[in-house]
């Protein structure tokens, strides 16, 4: 079940919402965690299991790992967290790379960072052991975020698992923003990525290098609103359930270099890596070498995170590659121009898109000399006026997305929501989401191939 279809909106929602609003307080968590395993079995009926298991493991041994409330950390604890570690990543590794699975159960690579997260804190310290079972279920199969994230750690989400405030304006807001994610998902997402699959449709071989242009561009929205609108949604119903979701973009593309491309792009998955993966090797305090070894580590494993296929590997090379590059000098040029810093961004970060989006090495290659004619080897036929035929159907989405990639939108939302205006807003982008939703196929969120 996604979040941008009728079957949840008109379905699934409303009668959670009045079950999870009539119920005491101190049932609340109970059908938090009830109703998120039921939104899971509806979509994934045949993993449930799986994610059930994941927590009864990880909940026994955490329970395990610290016994008496001021014990210090030993040898059994390391051993328990390796046994936590080795399952949840064995059972990911299994699905996803393995190739003994035909399927990849959907969120299993977020909920499986979000427990992993969760016991390395319980090893340090930083956190205790959760006690109540149902709390620490609803934290980790909390519909909200359990298919696509925003990757959750559990000092955020403790203490609003004891009390929460839960009433009309957290109802109200919640509403807005998921209605303002449906909009980016079906309003823009959806529709520019028509432009994307006719492309693929037509073939890379056979298209102009105008038309090559559109369609990294085309991909570049389509990817950014996809996944940011569902990232809105899951905080919209985190709100409405008296939770702080975590933002998960800050407009990545109004970034003036890579570095800060990626602080601002699926800003929790970063913050993962950084924490349990980049700092405890040693970050950036053991001199450059270290450094470079330390980044390659953590680029490595963020290609390998979306996938085992050779496109993830160039696309998280090439990444690599940029940052290295800034840090080495490229920065404090880019910091020289505002405009430069801009265009580059603009131009390097589509062109890594396409090793993201193709899973052919060969393709890339083919759709590279599509997009820079000189690489060729020999002239293509292709037809040197198709991108007009697009251009006229598209050109509006594409301004959509240039202008809603910028926090102006926003601002200009911001100085309104709280009047009529700001309701009539709301109330067009809804109306439009749903006429789009009964036209359209329905399209899942892209991140739930992750």
């Amino acid at each position: 079940m996604v979040f941008s279809s009728f079957e949840f909106l008109f379905r699934f929602l409303p009668i959670f919402l009045i079950l999870y609003y009539t119920a005491p307080q101190k049932i609340k968590n109970v059908v938090l965690f009830l109703g998120s395993l039921v939104f899971y079995t509806l979509g994934e009926a045949k993993y449930v299991l799986l994610l059930f298991a994941c927590l009864v493991i990880n909940y026994i041994l955490g329970r395990l790992m610290y016994r008496k409330p001021l014990e210090g950390r030993g040898f059994r604890q390391k051993v328990l967290l390796f046994l936590a570690l080795g399952y949840d990543f064995g059972i990911l590794f299994f699905y996803k790379y393995s190739g003994f699975s035909d399927s990849l159960p959907v969120g299993i690579s977020f909920y499986t960072f979000q427990i992993a997260s969760y016991m390395i804190d319980v090893y340090r310290g930083v956190i205790p052991s959760e006690k109540s079972f149902v709390k620490l279920g609803t934290y980790l199969t909390m519909f909200p975020h359990l298919t696509a994230g925003p990757i959750i750690n559990y000092s955020e989400v403790r203490a609003r698992l004891n009390k929460r405030t839960i009433g009309s304006v957290q109802l109200e807001e919640g509403v807005k923003l998921l209605v303002l994610g449906l909009g980016a998902k079906v309003i823009i997402a959806d529709r520019i990525a028509i432009l994307w699959n006719n492309i693929q449709t037509i073939g890379f071989d056979s298209i102009s290098t105008p038309l090559a242009w559109m369609g990294v561009f085309a991909y570049s929205i389509h990817l950014y609103f996809d996944f940011a609108g569902y990232s809105m949604m899951a905080i919209g119903l985190g709100t409405m359930l008296g939770f702080d979701i975590p933002t998960n973009f800050r407009y990545p593309y109004i970034s003036k270099s890579v570095s800060e491309f990626w602080r601002r792009w699926h800003i929790t998955l970063g913050r993962w890596f950084r924490e349990y993966v980049y700092i405890p090797l040693g970050g950036n305090r053991k001199g450059k070498g270290r450094t470079l070894f330390n980044l390659l580590v953590v680029w490595t494993l963020t290609a390998l995170w979306h996938g085992a296929a050779p496109n993830y590997l160039i696309w998280g090379g090439a990444l690599l590659l940029l940052l290295v590059i800034e840090k080495l000098f490229l920065l404090r040029w880019l910091e020289k121009s505002h405009i430069l810093s801009h265009a580059y961004v603009l131009f390097v970060i589509p062109l890594i898109w396409i090793a993201f989006a193709v899973p052919s090495v060969q393709q890339i290659g083919i759709y590279f000399t599509r997009l820079f004619p000189f690489l060729q080897e020999t002239e293509v036929l292709a037809n040197s006026v198709d991108y007009l035929k697009y251009l006229t159907e598209f050109w509006p989405l594409f301004l959509m997305g240039i202008l809603f990639s910028t926090p102006l939108p926003a601002a200009a939302y911001k100085a309104v929501q709280k009047k009529w205006v700001g309701s009539i807003v709301i109330m067009v982008i809804l109306a439009l989401s749903m006429y789009y939703l009964a036209v359209s196929a329905n399209n899942p969120f892209m991140y739930f191939n992750f």
